[in-house]
């Protein structure tokens, strides 16, 4: 089958044979340097669509040879630009509980600090602030009481903490998982989104056993790792891990496929303190989903109930971003506002200063969050030439 890329001949296209051969071997080349095209753009908002896509699909709907879709992925994949990673559904609180800890260190021990908390699996979220705090993380735990527990062994026993202010999350109107970019149009938009599989007729969510959380696991460090694989994995036969993986993504685990900031187009970012009065509280929430802008949005209990983490294009849109929100949403009140220097860790990926996945600690469900630090580990990937990571 002859491979097409959308506006790009053949002579043009990075996957043809003479730009394969004048590249360095093993993927030894920078493709940082070289951005992205429209054809990676558009297999991240594919894969951002529908995580586990199999690549049959993607390139049906892109109009390329999947094997091009693959390497496509598996280039961006091992260069750090872009991957998938599961996580529990932070939406449901019967499953996990997050706090998102405002972090004052001591002078010059911020980026230790930092270093510190992002090794430990219960730690989802790191960044390095200018403002008011010096570290904003996310915990993530099973109730209130262990979150009590793991807020006070993390950052008692971290060199360098001078004080924290934890806010708890009581509700998540979005986040990351539902940021896009605009690369694909409405009508392959659709032909992904119809492909999705209907959810398992059963849709408890208590009582995860140690299969589950060792898929979630796994999923955490390659979320389109292939069914075979898992199976291999875990030493479960291919239809329980097929069965038990459709239920967990239909009710308890989110997936996500995350892009390197700097190559989304957006390549600051910023995290506004709000309030509003409760009564309107749902409707501020649901308006704040629907600016693009909005990477995330918490609600909270303290002294601002709403945290909202943005993504901006230049230093100055933090001002004109609010005020911009303010005229939006005149109830809403931005008490403070921080710009990210830096994220160490996003949803369990380490991230170098580039903003590329340089290493994962891997998620797992919040019971398990004693799990010792030595859980780091470096990116797996998963080669082109392996299955299709679809459910089916």
């Amino acid at each position: 089958m002859h491979e097409r890329t959308p506006g790009h001949s053949a002579v043009s296209d990075p996957d043809s044979a003479k730009a394969r051969r004048n590249a360095p071997p093993g993927g030894a080349q920078d493709f940082a340097a070289l951005g992205l095209d429209e054809l990676d753009r558009a297999v991240v908002h594919a894969l951002q669509i529908r995580p586990r896509a199999p690549w049959t699909l993607v390139g049906e709907v892109l109009a390329v040879n999947p094997v091009t879709a693959a390497r496509r992925w598996h280039r961006m994949e091992t260069a750090g630009l872009a991957w998938v990673t599961a996580y529990p559904r932070l939406t449901n609180s019967t499953i996990v509980v997050t706090g998102i800890v405002e972090v004052d260190a001591e002078p010059g021990a911020a980026e230790d600090v930092a270093r510190t908390l992002a090794a430990d699996p219960a730690v989802a979220n790191v960044k390095q602030m200018a403002g008011g705090r010096d570290l904003v993380a996310s915990v993530q735990a099973r109730d209130l009481t262990e979150l009590a527990h793991l807020t006070t062994r993390l950052f008692q026993r971290t060199p360098g903490v001078r004080a924290t202010r934890t806010h708890v999350s009581t509700g998540v109107p979005t986040e990351g998982s539902r940021w896009r970019l605009r690369s694909l149009d409405a009508v392959q938009c659709a032909r992904i989104e119809a492909a999705l599989p209907a959810p398992p007729e059963s849709e408890g969510t208590a009582g995860w056993d140690e299969l589950d959380e060792r898929l979630v696991e796994l999923l955490s460090t390659d979320g389109r790792m292939p069914l075979r694989r898992l199976a291999e994995e875990t030493g479960t036969g291919l239809t329980t891990v097929r069965r038990r993986l459709r239920s967990l993504l239909a009710t308890g685990v989110s997936l996500r496929c995350d892009l390197a900031r700097p190559l989304s187009g957006w390549p600051l970012s910023a995290v506004y303190f709000a309030s509003v009065p409760a009564q309107y509280l749902e409707e501020t929430s649901r308006a704040l989903s629907g600016v693009r802008e909005v990477r995330s949005c918490a609600i909270t209990a303290g002294p601002h109930n709403l945290v909202i983490d943005v993504w901006l294009r230049a230093l100055a849109d933090v001002h004109t971003f609010e005020a911009h929100l303010s005229g939006r949403l005149p109830r809403l009140t931005i008490g403070d506002r921080s710009v990210v220097l830096r994220t160490v860790k996003h949803m369990g990926r380490l991230l170098d200063g580039d903003g590329r996945c340089v290493g994962v600690v891997p998620l797992g469900h919040p019971q398990d969050q004693d799990v010792p630090r030595q859980a780091l580990r470096k990116v797996g990937t998963t080669s082109p030439g392996e299955p299709d990571a679809a459910l089916t």
